[in-house]
C-alpha cells in the first residue's frame, strides 16, 4: 500500500470536505450577508450559530472550571491528571465560540464596541467580558505548557505564584456567564415556551452545564484514549460518572418540580413539537443516562461511561437548541432549518477544535503520566454492546419521525378555512374604525392643485364599503406609497367610468369632469 492511499484515511478525507464547505461557507457569508449564507430573518434572528456555536459550545466548556476547581480549590488532587485536558477543552471551546459569534454578528469588525462602550444595564454585555476575561484567563492556566516548550523558567514560576486566584478568578467568572446565557431570555416571556421559559432559567443553564462539562471531559478522556494511546484513569472517570449522574438528577427534579409549580407539566404530554423535542432533551440527556450510571457495572466500564457521557451531552445540546430555537418557533410564526453553510461552519469549528486539541497533545504534553493502568474491562448490558451507536442512532430516526409527525398534524389542525369572498363590510360606527391618514396625490402641473383623500368622508357612507373600492380598482397603498400611474388617471382612465370614475358619475356621486374644484383645492397663489 502505498504512503499516499494510507494517508488518506476516510476521516482524514471528511475533515478535507468539512473544511472544504466551512471555508466556502465563510466566504459567501463575509463576502455577501448573513442572508447569503444563512435561513436566518428578521422573525427568527438567533439560529443555529448562537443556538450551537454559543449557547452550547459555552456550556460544553464548563468541565473546565468544574475541574479546576475540584483539583486546586477543594483539594482533591487525584484529578489532578484530567485538569490540564479539560482546561484545554473549554479554552478552545470559548475560542471557537468567539469565531462562531463573529460570524453571527451583523457587523462582526465592530466586536471591540464593548471594550469601549459600556452599558452595565445589559446583560449582553456582562456576557462579552465575562467570556473576554475567563479566555485570558484559560489561557494563563495554560501558559506553563508553553514556558516548558519554550524553555521559559521566570514566567512559569510567576503563572505557578497566581495559579490558586486564576482558578478562582476562573471559577466565579464562568459561573456568572454560564446563568448569564439563561438571563437572555427572561426578557421574552410571551415568546419563549412554557416548557422552557421560567425564572429560573439562569440557574438551570448553570447546573446543566455543570453537569455537560464533568461529561465532556469523560467523552475527551476516551477519545484521547482511542486517538492518542493514552491510559483512561479508570477511578477517576468512574467517579466523574457518579457526579454527573447527581447532578443531572438535582436538574431533573427542580426542572420537574418548576413546571408543576408553575402549572406547564401538562404542556410535556400535549401533542405538539415542542413536546417531542422536550422529551428528546429530558428522556436522552437525563433519564437515560442516570439509569445508566446507577449501575456500578456501567460505571465500571470504558464503553459504558462514554455512551452515558455522549447521551448526556447530546440532550445537553438538544436542550440549548431547544431554548434558542424550538420554543421560539411558535412565537415567531416561522418555521427556521439552517442553511447547508450554517451546518458547514459549526461542523468546521468542531473538526478545527478537534484537529488543536490533537496539535497540543502532541506538542505541550497536556498528559502528565498516568498513575493506573487502565480502566476495568467492560461489564456492560447488550445497551452498551458494539451496537450501541448504532441504537443511539434508531432512537434519534424514531425522534425525526415523531416531529415530523407531529408537525404535519399541528399544520393540518392550525390551516385556518378558506376565507370568504368579500362582497360587502358595513360599519355601523365609522369613528371606531382605524382609518387610514388623509392621503395627498403628486400635483401634476396641468392640474388645478393637489387631491386629498379622506378615508373617513367615505366610510361615513351608508352603508359604507371598503370593498368598493378595494377589489381591484384600487390598489392597497404601502406606507403612502400609491400603486397607480396618475398619469393614467388623467389620460382618460376616469372619462372610462373607472377608479374614482366608477363612483363619481353624476348619479351615484358628483361627476368629477363638472366639478374639479371638490377634488382639487386650489394652490396658494394660483388661480
Amino acid at each position: 500500500m502505498s504512503s499516499s492511499s494510507r494517508w488518506l484515511t476516510p476521516w482524514r478525507a471528511a475533515t478535507v470536505v468539512i473544511l472544504s464547505a466551512g471555508l466556502w461557507a465563510t466566504l459567501t457569508r463575509f463576502g455577501g450577508s448573513l442572508s447569503a449564507a444563512t435561513n436566518m430573518q428578521d422573525a427568527s434572528p438567533w439560529g443555529l450559530w448562537v443556538g450551537f456555536d454559543v449557547l452550547v459550545g459555552v456550556g460544553l466548556a464548563a468541565g473546565g472550571f468544574a475541574i479546576a476547581a475540584t483539583v486546586h480549590v477543594f483539594g482533591l488532587k487525584k484529578y489532578a491528571p484530567i485538569a490540564r485536558p479539560a482546561v484545554l477543552t473549554a479554552f478552545l471551546g470559548y475560542v471557537l465560540v468567539v469565531v462562531g459569534l463573529l460570524f453571527d454578528l451583523g457587523k462582526p469588525w465592530n466586536g471591540w464596541h464593548p471594550l469601549v462602550m459600556w452599558n452595565p444595564h445589559s446583560v449582553m454585555f456582562e456576557v462579552t467580558w465575562c467570556v473576554m476575561l475567563y479566555s485570558t484567563v484559560l489561557l494563563l492556566e495554560l501558559s506553563p505548557l508553553l514556558f516548558d516548550k519554550l524553555g521559559l523558567e521566570a514566567p512559569k514560576r510567576w503563572i505557578h505564584r497566581g495559579y490558586i486566584g486564576l482558578v478562582i478568578a476562573g471559577v466565579l467568572l464562568s459561573m456568572m456567564h454560564q446563568s448569564s446565557l439563561g438571563s437572555l431570555f427572561l426578557i421574552v416571556p410571551d415568546k419563549l415556551h412554557g416548557l422552557w421559559y421560567t425564572p429560573w432559567l439562569p440557574v438551570f443553564f448553570f447546573v446543566s452545564a455543570v453537569a455537560a462539562g464533568l461529561a465532556m471531559t469523560i467523552i475527551e478522556s476516551y477519545l484521547s484514549h482511542r486517538a492518542f494511546g493514552r491510559e483512561l484513569e479508570g477511578s477517576l472517570l468512574s467517579g466523574l460518572g457518579r457526579a454527573m449522574a447527581v447532578v443531572l438528577g438535582l436538574f431533573l427534579v427542580a426542572r420537574t418540580a418548576d413546571l408543576a409549580l408553575r402549572g406547564n407539566l401538562g404542556l410535556a404530554f400535549a401533542p405538539t413539537e415542542e413536546a417531542v423535542m422536550f422529551w428528546g432533551e429530558m428522556g436522552l440527556g437525563v433519564l437515560l443516562p442516570i439509569a445508566l450510571l446507577s449501575r456500578r457495572a456501567v460505571r465500571g466500564s470504558r464503553e459504558g461511561l462514554f455512551f452515558a457521557a455522549l447521551l448526556a451531552m447530546l440532550g445537553f445540546v438538544l436542550g440549548r437548541l431547544n431554548v434558542g430555537i424550538t420554543g421560539m418557533r411558535a412565537a415567531s410564526g416561522v418555521d427556521y432549518m439552517p442553511s447547508w453553510m450554517e451546518l458547514a461552519v459549526s461542523a468546521s469549528l468542531v473538526v478545527l477544535g478537534f484537529m488543536a486539541f490533537g496539535w497540543a497533545v502532541r506538542n505541550l504534553g497536556v498528559f502528565g503520566p498516568s498513575r493506573e493502568a487502565h480502566i476495568r474491562p467492560p461489564v456492560a448490558p447488550p445497551i452498551l454492546g458494539r451496537a450501541s451507536l448504532l441504537q443511539l442512532w434508531g432512537l434519534a430516526a424514531a425522534g425525526l419521525v415523531l416531529v415530523l409527525a407531529v408537525r404535519d398534524r399541528e399544520a393540518s389542525a392550525a390551516a385556518p378555512p378558506p376565507p370568504p369572498a368579500v362582497t360587502h363590510l358595513e360599519f355601523e360606527e365609522p369613528e371606531a374604525l382605524r382609518l387610514p391618514a388623509p392621503f395627498t396625490f403628486p400635483h401634476e402641473d396641468e392640474t388645478v392643485g393637489p387631491v386629498t383623500f379622506d378615508h373617513r368622508t367615505h366610510a361615513e357612507l351608508k352603508p359604507a364599503n371598503c370593498a368598493t373600492c378595494h377589489d381591484g380598482r384600487w390598489s392597497l397603498v404601502e406606507r403612502g406609497k400609491l400603486l397607480v400611474d396618475l398619469e393614467l388617471v388623467h389620460d382618460g382612465v376616469l372619462d372610462e367610468g373607472k377608479l374614482c370614475g366608477s363612483c363619481h358619475d353624476g348619479k351615484t356621486a358628483f361627476d368629477l369632469k363638472e366639478d374639479c374644484e371638490s377634488c382639487h383645492a386650489e394652490l396658494d397663489g394660483e388661480d
